[in-house]
């Protein structure tokens, strides 16, 4: 049985993956910053830090290129 911290993994990842698949830029980065959050819950609860700290690095790349754009 999974866990639910592993059931939000995999959300987590069903949304990193419907992001690649967004032909607008916008939406693709709105995506990739839910995503990332996601995966910085996800990283905290596992005490996971890198996990954290990329997915921290990924939202403010993709928020400076969203309102660059």
């Amino acid at each position: 049985m999974l866990s639910n911290i592993e059931i939000f993994g995999y959300m987590a990842m069903t949304v990193v993956i419907a992001s690649i698949l967004m032909k607008d830029m916008a939406k693709l980065r709105l995506l990739g910053i839910l995503s990332s959050a996601m995966f910085i819950v996800y990283g905290l609860v596992l005490s996971a830090y890198p996990i954290v700290l990329m997915n921290v690095l990924v939202i403010a790349i993709n928020t400076y290129r969203l309102l660059k754009d």
